[in-house]
């Protein structure tokens, strides 16, 4: 449950996760019923974050079918940039371009363009299925 947390609230969904689950054993009399309660909450999460996909998914259909030239490019345009800028990082840190490139920006970077050619990628493909 604690993955799923993260991935959902960050950090502070663990911690939250943490207090809950201390809370339910201060008030859980067995095992058994610590852990349905566990089973229940987890199953809880779960369907938030299907909850967060299927909304993610309107807005992206929303967006391909809006009059809006912006709206319908707006995603190849971020891949392109990032793309781009993920080239020049290469560039930079091979050092054939003079210019010190923190690390923190870079494993930004490197996260940033992996999340968005990830949905972008995924997400085509199961609107793709789903047709």
């Amino acid at each position: 449950m604690g993955k799923i947390l993260l991935k959902l609230f960050g950090q502070a969904g663990v911690g939250v996760a943490n207090k809950i689950s201390d809370i339910i054993d201060r008030h859980t009399f067995s095992k058994v019923e610590k852990a349905q309660m566990q089973k229940e909450m987890s199953q809880v999460f779960i369907d938030a974050e299907a909850d967060i996909q299927k909304n993610i998914t309107k807005r992206w259909l929303s967006d391909a079918n809006s009059d809006s030239w912006l709206s319908k490019n707006v995603r190849p345009m971020v891949l392109i940039f990032l793309v781009i800028s993920t080239i020049l990082m290469v560039f930079i840190d091979g050092g054939l371009i003079s210019f010190d490139l923190k690390d923190s920006h870079s494993d930004l970077l490197q996260i940033v363009l992996l999340t968005t050619i990830g949905a972008y990628f995924g997400g085509r493909s199961i609107e793709k299925v789903k047709k």
